[in-house]
């Protein structure tokens, strides 16, 4: 099929825009680290079914197993550790926009570790989308009396939270070139991993609650996790996956980093903003940007 790749790219920036709604409310309720636990055991569950009921093969050798395990803790559990982090420093508008360098140096590792070589048109394309992205995030001037300040201890920890995510592609191309893998237990594998890093680490230190008796306690943050997990960890990352096997990596994660342009709608429709023409000319640059890659 003609640009799968560069579609289940888009899918992806689709449901994680999902998620990011959903996530946002239920991290208000119960916590960044309780959420971000939880959202890795309900898709591992839904994840290792979906492999049951469609017979998916879970054979992977060595090497993938490796490589898709380095994936999930270098994406999932410290990239998004450090991002998390960041939004606690410098909000998640300014945090967005650190993860837009996510593309940029997902196609430097690319050049370095794969070999892949963007022609100079999909140069051009990323740094368009980028730049659109970066005009969107930007958009909203800030409020005097924020809690959150841009500073060098938050700009660090959002390079590395791009920097986690670029190179948990990286390592998950590692594993697609070692042989064909279904993409279902690909994601099964990544998540698995991390929850098994992760959730020790959060037990022993105290800070994670009993599940059982928060979403009792809590029916929608129950419910605004779950559907969150569906979106995101469950369909999400295993569209992204898609998207790198069919499509070159960095420009794969470009597409990928587009929530903040697909947002701009439900932010007239759902939350009744007016937008501006900085939003507006961000929007148009990012699609611009997409059209060129669909060109490459």
């Amino acid at each position: 099929m003609p640009f799968l790749g560069e579609i289940s790219a888009l899918m992806t920036a689709l449901l994680w825009s999902g998620t990011s709604i959903a996530f946002s409310g239920a991290a208000g309720r119960i916590g960044s680290l309780q959420l971000n636990i939880n959202r890795l055991v309900f898709a591992a569950v839904f994840l290792y079914a979906t492999i049951l009921v469609t017979g998916a093969s879970l054979s992977l050798s060595g090497a993938q197993i490796f490589y898709l395990s380095i994936s999930g803790i270098i994406g999932l559990v410290i990239g998004d550790s450090f991002l998390f982090r960041a939004y606690q420093f410098i909000g998640a508008r300014n945090g967005m926009l650190l993860m837009s360098l996510a593309p940029a140096l997902t196609a430097i590792m690319a050049y370095f570790f794969l070999g892949e070589v963007v022609s100079l048109l999909g140069v051009i394309g990323m740094f368009v989308t980028i730049a659109g992205i970066a005009l969107v995030v930007l958009e909203k001037k800030e409020i005097p009396t924020s809690k959150y300040k841009i500073d060098k201890m938050g700009i660090f920890l959002g390079f590395m939270a791009a920097l986690g995510q670029a190179a948990g592609l990286i390592f998950a191309k590692f594993a697609f070139n070692c042989g064909h893998v279904n993409s279902f237990s690909a994601t099964f594998v990544r998540i698995i991993s991390s929850v098994i890093v992760i959730l020790p680490i959060a037990v022993l230190s105290g800070k994670y609650k009993n599940p059982f008796k928060l979403f009792r306690n809590d029916n929608r943050a129950f419910v605004m996790t779950l559907s969150g997990t569906i979106l995101g960890p469950y369909l999400g990352i295993t569209c992204s996956l898609v998207a790198i096997t069919y499509a070159k990596v960095g420009i794969a994660a470009t597409l990928m980093s587009t929530p903040p342009i697909i947002m701009l709608p439900i932010a007239v429709l759902v939350e009744k903003e007016k937008l501006t023409w900085q939003g507006v000319t961000g929007a148009f640059l990012a699609v611009a940007g997409i059209a060129i890659l669909f060109v490459h």
